[in-house]
């Protein structure tokens, strides 16, 4: 058996930049990041991206090309406790007792510090007593204060291509000269790994230790070896929600094929699927509304049956929903009548109900002419009222809800167009 002393990921980690792989709208000779390590003005920064896509990587290099002090924290491991001694030998630092080389403090994970700490490298990035590089795999603009975020420029790392991943698999396999892997071994290690080159190099490793010292390794045996569910799904992180405006993208512009695509995605990365059934239930108020009315019964049926046969076979039901909800007629005036709604709402005053439209249940209240002059809809030709207000006295009749000709919703428009003319011939 192949004995790995030091991780693969630690053993091929670059001491580079032309080493690395990937990154180089980055690390190009051109590209903005190499041309500021060039000037020697070093900026404080943000490295986001990805998990495996080498942001620890980059940040050790830039470290180790700088003449400066270098201080490293996990936000994972580190408190309020690690943070004040770093900045309070920051600011030895800064006044030169040892020497007056400048500090870079590198924060690993630097969404996971919440405000407090966040805020407390504030005062010394003014002052200039720290440069800080943080590495997040979370968008930056959601899980990094603003006040931090302006003093910082933020460097987007994009995900590893199927190029890159090959040619790190061909560095890797080096270190183990009596193995031999299959195309579609490779292939399948490659695809297993997402994007991720720490994964795709934990995946080899696993391998390697699971067969003799020579071996000849198929895809059939990496299978044997490797679980089989590995896509990247961040319960309530960035990739989450990314994966759930794509479901729900996908059944707004009615593509049946992509929203089953972005619903399995979600199901086998770990997903709770009663969380997708009510995200489902939103959509069909949402970009469904009135142009089918049975969308919103579709998906009640489906979390009902779900919640009856639990998983896998519940899932089959919310499959249904999804697909009926892509392949339906779709309206947003529910939506937006409700919207005109809030934003009519938030400005208005509060006006007294009509005397005609109060109810009178006691002899005072009757007295009074409560309800007096109602006129009851079913007492008419067609039920309705031609002309007849609902609406508070001093306001005039206001369209919060326009019909779409969608669906079920074109006999609506045709409905209210008919009233609208027995209004007029009155």
């Amino acid at each position: 058996m192949e004995v790995i002393v030091q991780p693969l990921a630690e053993l091929l980690r670059p001491n580079s930049f032309r080493e690395v792989i990937g990154q180089k709208h980055l690390l190009a000779d051109e590209a903005p990041l190499m041309k500021l390590l060039e000037s020697g003005q070093l900026q404080s920064m943000i490295l986001w991206g990805p998990p495996g896509v080498g942001k620890t990587t980059i940040a050790n290099i830039i470290i180790k090309s700088l003449d400066c002090n270098a201080i490293k924290l996990s936000a994972v491991f580190s408190g309020v406790k690690e943070i004040k001694e770093v900045l309070e030998q920051a600011e030895v630092n800064a006044k030169g007792l040892f020497n007056d080389k400048p500090t870079v403090v590198f924060v690993d994970e630097i969404h996971r510090f919440n405000k407090v700490q966040q805020d407390a490298f504030l005062h010394h990035l003014e002052l200039g007593a720290i440069i800080l590089i943080g590495a997040t795999t979370e968008n930056p603009s959601f899980e990094i204060n603003n006040a931090l975020l302006s003093r910082v420029q933020v460097y987007v790392l994009e995900e590893l291509n199927n190029n890159d991943l090959f040619l790190l698999f061909k560095r890797a396999i080096l270190t183990f000269p009596n193995l031999s892997f299959s195309s579609e071994a490779q292939q399948l290690l490659v695809d297993l790994s997402d994007g991720d080159a720490r994964r795709l190099l934990n995946l080899i490793e696993l391998v390697v230790m699971s067969v003799g010292d020579f071996a000849k390794i198929d895809s059939d045996l990496v299978k044997k070896i490797v679980p089989p569910n590995l896509q990247r799904f961040d319960k309530g992180g960035e990739e989450f929600y990314n994966q759930i405006s794509a479901l729900h993208k996908s059944i707004r512009g009615s593509n049946q094929d992509a929203a089953l695509y972005w619903f399995g995605r979600m199901l086998t990365s770990g997903a709770d699927p009663l969380y997708i059934g009510r995200r489902l239930l939103r959509m069909a108020w949402e970009d469904i509304g009135f142009a089918d009315t049975n969308a919103v019964t579709v998906v009640n049926n489906a979390l009902q049956t779900y919640e009856r046969l639990g998983s896998p076979e519940g899932e089959l039901a919310l499959a249904g929903a999804v697909i009926y909800l892509a392949v339906t007629n779709k309206s947003n005036s529910i939506e937006l009548a409700y919207n005109n709604l809030k934003s009519y709402l938030t400005n208005a005053k509060s006006s007294p109900v009509p005397i005609h439209l109060r109810n009178a249940p006691t002899k005072l209240m009757s007295e009074l002419g409560y309800g007096a002059e109602y006129k009851y809809a079913h007492d008419y030709p067609h039920h309705y009222v031609p002309n007849e207000r609902y609406f508070p006295d001093e306001i005039d009749n206001i369209k919060f809800y326009e019909p779409t000709n969608q669906g079920f919703e074109a006999r609506i428009q045709e409905r209210l167009k008919f009233l609208a003319s027995l209004d007029a011939n009155n």
